[in-house]
């Protein structure tokens, strides 16, 4: 289904078609409790997160690119859904919720850091100091489960559920990004292995709820077509 944007009209936003709408307030929602966590809340001790496989890890500054790509791979596909393929839209924005929801509460009840980051760089260029300034920006702390993960994982699936992006071709692409970004949170030292592990645990079950139970847009299209051979 696509949104009939000419046809939009402010005391329509409570009907089917245009109630998707109403999911984009979540973001600034979510957006405040994130500032709060980070830069607000703060607490005495954070549980350093770090495993053996963290330390066979290189760092490698060019996945700052894949890292980064991640806003485009969600902005960009929460766009493209939202106008033409909105029940894409609606099982991802649910997805996020669900996820982004369970682990801004995991911060506060569990709160987390990581001493992954290097002393000092293997290598000065031009992205290592655009990795250290990143570094300046974003905080070490509340790590586990990764957002950058989890979201992935919300794109990746909306992506292979979609009508539209549901092509061979477009999975691959989804998939080939996704384990990029993935990736790149482990080798800019941004992440340790299990914050992406704990990530993929919870996005397991949310990915069943909001993808798995309830049909796709390929199905119903297949199922309206096997209806109407049916009645001829």
């Amino acid at each position: 289904m696509r949104f009939r944007w000419r046809e939009f009209r402010p005391d329509k936003i409570t009907e089917p078609e245009y109630r998707h709408i109403l999911l984009l307030l979540f973001w600034p929602v979510y957006g405040l409790a994130f500032l709060f966590v980070e830069r607000l809340y703060t607490v005495d001790v954070y549980t350093p997160i770090h495993c053996a496989l963290d330390d066979k890890i290189p760092f490698c500054e060019y996945f700052l690119i894949p890292y980064m790509f991640w806003f485009v791979y969600l902005i960009g596909t929460l766009v493209y859904t939202f106008f033409l393929d909105i029940g894409s839209f609606r099982r991802l924005m649910w997805f996020i919720i669900i996820t982004n929801t369970a682990t801004i509460l995991i911060y506060l009840l569990f709160p987390t850091c990581q001493e992954l980051r290097p002393a000092e760089f293997p290598r000065d260029n031009f992205m290592t100091r655009l990795v250290e300034s990143f570094y300046g920006f974003d905080t070490n702390t509340n790590v586990c489960p990764s957002i950058h993960v989890s979201t992935t994982i919300g794109v990746m699936a909306a992506a292979w559920h979609s009508e539209r992006l549901g092509t061979t071709r477009w999975r691959i692409a989804y998939a080939a990004a996704g384990l990029l970004i993935c990736a790149s949170t482990l080798f800019l030292r941004q992440h340790s292995v299990i914050d992406a592990a704990a990530a993929a645990a919870l996005s397991l079950p949310v990915y069943f709820i909001c993808f798995c139970g309830r049909k796709s847009g390929k199905s119903k299209k297949r199922r309206t077509d096997a209806d109407s051979d049916s009645s001829i």
